[in-house]
């Protein structure tokens, strides 16, 4: 049996990694999580693993223009 002919374009790819490090917060805002929490953090203070948790804010128009062309679906 013969395939169908597309009528649409082309789907648009997700980059996986960056949808994992980039949340978009209510207000619109783009937040990345640090690096640094997985392992080796035996010695590192309590207070420096606490940082850990917290999402920073993303500033620069280039970064943000580049995690809006890896991750087209992320809602704004």
């Amino acid at each position: 049996m013969p395939r169908k002919p597309k009528d649409t374009k082309y789907k648009l790819k997700t980059h996986k990694a960056t949808s994992k490090r980039f949340r978009l917060t209510g207000s619109g805002e783009l937040v990345r999580t640090k690096g640094g929490k997985s392992h080796l953090r035996r010695r590192t203070s309590k207070r420096t693993k606490a940082q850990f948790v917290e999402m920073i804010p993303v500033s620069g128009r280039g970064i943000l223009k580049r995690v809006r062309r890896l991750v087209p679906n992320l809602k704004a």
